[in-house]
């Protein structure tokens, strides 16, 4: 009450936004580049097992099955994308510093490229090390796709992201994302990371729609070990891409699998492929992962 009797109306500090996990800084999401319509997969795994050309055959595997496709690669050494395009094409930091970061400048030839299939290629390359973040550049490469109307006719966006980092600018692709996959190998280093990995998409599962998908087994002749972390923890595998030569030539050759000659195991792969891409069409349930911590796992992983 104040001196005279008139009630004082308190003004209620408004309550802090939630956090994608303790401590987390990460900056949220601008709702003026969200994607709307297509269907988008987050890639994500260890460094070196295979994202890209995983990233590559899937998108072209969806390019087969009739959908419209964007590859955008989240790497600055931007290679997602050459065995799509034969080439390591201009990203979008190059386009738009040549520009000098006028956007409205640019034209969608610019920083946009059709590969094999009609498969629509970016790369959103990133700011010099050490001296930017790479979610400013998945940002600005969303609103660009956006601005250029590109979005509105894409049934699928697939965000092939660096490494196993999932802090900062480079979980920011899981911000736009409905699933997320993760690549891993039969091996400690890449099941450990996958852990970790999925602790991140759990903990932005928290605030935006992203959700685990599955994971995806690669370069490995056996899935013992990446089947018994996933009964462990939740996940579930999609699917087994064995250490084929054919696939290591395709690399060599800058090209998907589907364009090349035969070879022992190619066409079961190309089926794996194609198969993966319509379960991930169809829809994939969402995974309730209990990641472990990093002791426990250590523990799990040990051999007598």
């Amino acid at each position: 009450m104040s001196a005279v009797g008139i009630p004082i109306q308190v003004q209620q500090a408004a309550p802090p936004p939630p956090t994608d996990g303790e401590g987390s800084v990460q900056v949220h999401l601008d709702p003026q580049i969200e994607i709307d319509k297509a269907k988008v997969f987050a890639v994500y795994g260890k460094g070196g097992i295979g994202k890209s050309t995983t990233s590559s055959n899937l998108s072209a595997a969806f390019s087969k099955l009739g959908k419209r496709v964007i590859q955008i690669g989240c790497d600055p050494k931007h290679d997602s994308t050459f065995t799509l395009t034969k080439s390591l094409v201009p990203t979008v930091i190059d386009a738009l510093e040549a520009v000098e970061f006028h956007p409205e400048e640019l034209t969608t030839e610019d920083f946009v490229f059709e590969g094999y299939n009609g498969v629509m290629c970016v790369e959103a390359g990133g700011p010099p090390a050490g001296t930017g973040c790479g979610g400013y550049v998945v940002g600005q490469t969303v609103k660009l796709l956006k601005q250029h109307h590109l979005l509105e006719d894409a049934d699928v966006i697939l965000f092939d992201v660096l490494g196993d980092v999932v802090c900062g600018g480079f979980a920011s692709p899981l911000q736009h994302a409905e699933r997320a996959l993760v690549v891993t190998a039969n091996d400690f280093d890449s099941i450990f990371a996958m852990n970790r990995i999925s602790a991140a998409i759990r903990a932005k599962s928290k605030n935006y729609g992203v959700r685990l998908g599955g994971v995806i087994a690669n370069r490995s002749a056996r899935t013992d070990e990446i089947d018994r972390f996933n009964e462990a923890v939740g996940l579930k595998r999609l699917a087994h891409f064995p250490d084929l030569d054919v696939i290591r030539r395709s690399r060599l050759k800058k090209s998907t699998l589907f364009e090349m000659d035969d070879a022992p195991g190619l066409q079961a792969v190309q089926d794996e492929y194609l198969a993966l891409a319509d379960a991930l069409w169809r829809g994939t349930d969402p995974l309730d992962v209990e990641p472990m911590r990093d002791r426990d796992l250590f523990d799990f992983l040990g051999f007598e």
